[in-house]
């Protein structure tokens, strides 16, 4: 469905683009989906994405930074989305929250909440990490700062997520 979008016939630059496509799409929808945890609008955010890169397809000088490139159209993407969009809020008494009690996290939503509760700032290196694979400089490149920060807020976010799963082992697994 991408590839019919940009099948337009505009030159020899339309096989490189439609490989890229292939290449990284499945990556930027699994970014996407981590940015926004909806399917429908990291779907959304990937189409977009490949719109922009294809109008400024022309002005890409070094097929190095590709991916970079493309994981930083998402990143602006994703922040102009909710550039727009207001936050609904819900009065909720703290006595209806459930909270279970197990022994730790039991599944990929537990482990995802437990990584909502690091800042961006850690959070988001990690997640570029284990998620994207990317290296250290790469994720530096793509969060525009030195790959010294990046190792640093690497650390933190490991030592910070080992703190809180000790925490919830010696409570025996009950969370706070």
């Amino acid at each position: 469905m991408l590839l019919d979008l940009f099948a337009l016939g505009r030159g020899h630059g339309q096989r490189r683009f439609e490989q890229t496509v292939r290449a990284y799409s499945a990556e930027l929808y699994r970014y996407a989906y981590w940015l926004c945890r909806d399917r429908f609008v990291a779907e959304d955010l990937v189409q977009e994405v490949f719109a922009r890169a294809w109008r400024a397809w022309g002005s890409l000088k070094n097929d190095g930074s590709l991916k970079a490139w493309l994981m930083t159209i998402l990143r602006n993407e994703h922040a102009r989305l909710y550039e727009r969009r207001q936050v609904e809020l819900a009065d909720v008494e703290l006595d209806e929250l459930e909270i279970a009690d197990r022994d730790g996290p039991q599944s990929l939503h537990e482990l995802a909440q437990l990584l909502e509760q690091l800042p961006e700032s850690l959070r988001e290196p990690l997640v570029l990490q284990v998620l994207g694979g990317y290296s250290c400089a790469e994720i530096a490149a793509l969060l525009e700062t030195t790959e010294g920060a990046v190792m640093t807020r690497l650390t933190r976010a490991r030592q910070s997520l080992r703190g809180v799963l000790a925490d919830i082992t010696e409570r025996g697994g009950k969370r706070a």
